[in-house]
């Protein structure tokens, strides 16, 4: 089987018929394609739990019914969805799934539509089985063992005794429930299965590291103890050294399938002396009978054995910081590529640069700057405008043409481009507008058929003389500051 099934496309669409985006990438991330949930919908997802207005149950609920399928690759993407936004999300995923009761109710699963089915069932239950360990273990300690500070100042070397001997088992119970997937490097044949085993992988890393620092916090204060303590410490370490010869075997399985070398750390076994003095001191606590022993030879063989785990810790620490560098570099890589996607759709956009047709071109091909006229403004009657008027009429002897024989209705206002001798001689700039223009109520002017005037301009005509003189110029200006 491979590629998207009908039922994936048709759950696609209805969720995007109801608008639920984090349900349609639940469901895109848990296809029946026999590969690892995408990337892309696992970042999704991710950011999906950073955001507050997203609704963690509800994302929560989407794996959980996905996990109700028939068929091993969903429910097993789905087991790889969850688990992966446990180990990436924010921390109120995991603070949600550790506050069900029940999360993954799948120890009787099993598919039987084929051999694969069969086996890979095998997986899915225990797969199941650790992510509910591990919601267990953040609800008893409140915090995730994955991802706890390390080191000199950490959580679990700065614990008192007391919360000591109870935190440690609880590590001891997830750190079981991870070894007990137990897959075989031919196991390990299909894509799904092979995103499961690399989270388990870096989870069984950082949880091994918490684990050897809550040793060496024991053994520093093992000498110092009750003996009810002492007896609980020395069956923690008797434990502690059996869970390394089997973290040990799950690494060269990693190795194995091709994980890289240095990215596996170097397991330092204590020497075989310290358990011996382990012993001793706690029979003598009981009051038995015991070899002597100087407290400088068990202060030795403490420091010998802090100091071996020690080492086993900064393996791990430099692990972490090689993943840690090498999600910096993918970070990087990935601006670089958007930045790069992003300046060739700049490039690719059409240019606005004007061309010789273009209305407001100039001669030399540069955009005019003069400023544009607001043919809808308020008139002005500034003295811009009334120098732009004299401009405008300055022009009037191109715009003289002869008188044509024909019949024409005359205006009130006269014919302002007649060329009578009589107002020639009258009017010395060729202006009628700024000068004298003939106006009269009673004798309207008529021109005869032949195109001449049967009345006469007087000097008791003019229109710019007294009272009218004002306001036929304000009329003229206001005119003329609207064109």
């Amino acid at each position: 089987m491979s590629g998207q099934s009908i039922t994936d496309r048709i759950t696609a669409a209805q969720h995007s018929v109801t608008g639920s985006a984090v349900s349609k990438t639940v469901c895109k991330a848990t296809t029946h394609e026999i590969m690892g949930p995408k990337k892309k919908h696992l970042d999704y997802l991710i950011h999906c739990t950073n955001e507050m207005n997203v609704n963690i149950p509800q994302l929560a609920d989407s794996l959980f019914e996905r996990t109700t399928n028939t068929s091993w690759v969903v429910v097993f993407k789905s087991l790889i969805t969850t688990h992966h936004l446990m180990v990436y999300g924010n921390e109120r995923f995991v603070q949600y799934l550790a506050s069900r009761n029940t999360l993954f109710n799948l120890s009787n699963f099993l598919d039987k539509s084929g051999l694969q089915g069969y086996d890979m069932s095998t997986f899915i239950r225990r797969y199941s089985r650790y992510l509910n360990e591990k919601a267990v273990s953040y609800r008893q300690v409140a915090f995730d063992f994955t991802k706890v500070k390390r080191g000199v100042d950490g959580v679990m070397r700065t614990m008192n005794t007391e919360k000591l001997l109870k935190t440690i088992p609880i590590i001891q119970n997830q750190m079981d429930a991870l070894l007990d997937f137990n897959v075989n490097a031919n196991e390990l044949t299909n894509g799904v299965i092979n995103a499961a085993f690399m989270l388990l992988f870096k989870d069984s890393i950082r949880l091994f590291a918490a684990y050897n620092e809550g040793i060496i916090n024991l053994l520093e204060k093992y000498f110092d103890m009750k003996k009810v303590q002492c007896k609980e410490g020395l069956d923690i370490y008797k434990k502690f050294l059996t869970r390394m010869t089997r973290i040990s075997e799950f690494l060269k399985v990693a190795e194995q399938v091709g994980i890289d070398r240095g990215d596996i750390p170097d397991l330092s076994q204590a020497p075989s002396s310290l358990l011996d003095a382990l012993e001793q001191h706690l029979a003598s606590l009981e009051g038995k009978k015991v070899k002597d022993s100087t407290a400088a030879s068990r202060a030795s063989t403490l420091s010998n054995a802090v100091s071996s785990l020690a080492n086993t810790g900064m393996s791990f620490t430099k692990v972490d910081e090689r993943e840690k560098q090498a999600a910096l570099e993918e970070e990087q890589a990935r601006l670089k590529a958007l930045k790069e996607q992003r300046l060739k759709e700049l490039s690719k956009r059409p240019s606005f640069a004007t061309t010789d047709t273009s209305p407001v071109a100039t001669t030399g091909g540069s955009i005019s700057t003069a400023p544009a006229i607001d043919l809808f403004s308020t008139p002005s009657c500034s003295n811009g405008a009334l120098k732009m008027e004299n401009d405008l009429f300055d022009l009037q002897t191109t715009f003289q043409p002869p008188v044509q024989p024909s019949t024409s209705m005359a205006s009130g206002w006269g014919d302002p481009f007649s060329s009578s001798e009589a107002v020639d001689d009258a009017i010395p700039n060729l202006n009628p507008f700024l000068t004298k223009l003939v106006v009269e109520a009673s004798p309207v002017p008529v021109v005869s058929p032949e195109g001449v005037s049967l009345s006469s301009r007087t000097a008791g005509h003019d229109m710019f003389s007294g009272k009218h003189k004002s306001f036929v110029l304000f009329l003229l200006i206001e005119r003329v500051c609207m064109w």
